[in-house]
């Protein structure tokens, strides 16, 4: 089915209504009880682990046979925990090209990465090939790395499930610390696979429901959209009817500082880090006061619909997600539903730092509760 002939609004309820399906494995096998590696609430700045180890110790295969791709020609590098447990990479996605190494558009050296839903739309990035990959059917998941929003917004793009893990969680060469892997899958339980091989942490429990949330449709700062607003809002509040969440009121309403300027100062070498830091901490204050009424925080994922090949204009695409790469937080983008323009949208889900697992669980159970 094309992007044209989707209902708006309509909810992806199986694989079988995607771009470009193919007959691939729906979703991994869960690998069970895994060794752990290290808590499960490492805070920024943690030591990096693994999991492959533990795979190869014990002899388990959890990704024997699946197909997986790789972000980009150097993503080989990072994919030894996938290799480890059975994995097989069948390819290298695209990136964007020389000079734009952190857009959030798939023009890349070999030509434009198109959206599945709709070729004259970007499907977001910098992991736009990764994303395009699994919502088009080729694999069940691709590697990622998200520096400002580089998984989260080409899988809000793509209609797929994308996950950024806590900075420090796992290695990373970017010395501003922003970047971090994550993954982009066609489920929250392939994500959650993903995560317990990389980490050698158990499958994710799913808490005591439902999981207390705060709502925020823009944090504070961002001006989105209205139709990406309210399609990430009408995701919300089928979490809600299914018994997923229970949206709570935070003692004090959520405004982040916008911290465009502060993550800009951060890649430029030899700037003045003084004011970054200080946006850091303030926004670090305002988050853990809210993680101390409730265990999410939802937002749209991009503050807009997915824009042309010829880029965003003068709107930034990372405006609601760039935030939690400076804090450090883990987030998650989930299918939110389609636009009046047939493509997808994206729900953020944030939680405290280290707390991947209660991402997961709660993206899974949304997907058996309210459809994937």
């Amino acid at each position: 089915m094309g992007a044209a002939d989707k209902p708006r609004g309509a909810r992806r309820t199986s694989g079988a209504d995607r771009p470009g399906d193919v007959p691939i494995p729906s979703r991994v096998d869960s690998p069970g009880d895994v060794p752990r590696t290290s808590g499960a609430d490492s805070p920024r700045g943690a030591r990096p682990t693994s999991g492959a180890g533990s795979f190869m110790a014990g002899g388990a295969l959890p990704l024997a046979g699946v197909p997986i791709a790789v972000k980009g020609r150097h993503g080989l590098r990072a994919a030894g925990p996938l290799l480890a447990a059975g994995g097989v990479v069948v390819g290298a996605t695209s990136v964007p090209g020389p000079g734009t190494p952190w857009q959030t558009w798939g023009l890349g050296t070999h030509g434009r990465t198109v959206n599945p839903w709709r070729a004259d739309r970007t499907p977001g990035g910098s992991s736009a090939g990764s994303a395009v990959a699994v919502a088009a059917g080729l694999v069940p998941l691709a590697t990622g790395s998200d520096g400002a929003g580089s998984v989260r917004i080409p899988a809000a793009w793509c209609g797929v499930v994308g996950l950024k893990t806590t900075a420090g969680r796992l290695p990373s060469a970017d010395r501003t610390g922003l970047a971090v892997p994550g993954v982009l899958a066609r489920s929250a339980s392939d994500a959650a696979c993903w995560w317990q091989v990389v980490t050698g942490e158990p499958e994710p429990v799913l808490p005591p429901l439902p999981v207390t949330a705060v709502w925020s449709p823009d944090l504070g700062f961002a001006g989105p959209d209205p139709e990406p607003v309210a399609l990430a809002r009408a995701a919300v509040e089928r979490l809600v009817a299914g018994g997923v969440v229970r949206l709570v009121r935070p003692r004090v309403p959520l405004r982040l500082t916008d911290p465009g300027p502060a993550w800009l100062a951060l890649r430029a070498p030899g700037a003045d880090l003084a004011g970054a830091h200080r946006v850091r901490a303030e926004n670090d204050r305002r988050l853990a006061g809210l993680f101390a009424d409730a265990e999410l925080l939802l937002t749209p994922t991009a503050p807009t619909a997915p824009h042309g090949h010829e880029g965003p204009g003068d709107r930034y695409s990372t405006s609601l997600t760039w935030a939690f790469n400076l804090s450090g937080h883990p987030a998650l983008s989930l299918p939110a539903g389609f636009g009046e323009d047939g493509c997808p949208a994206g729900l953020q889900l944030v939680a405290s730092h280290g707390r991947e697992a209660l991402l997961l669980a709660v993206a899974r159970e949304a997907e058996a509760r309210i459809g994937g």
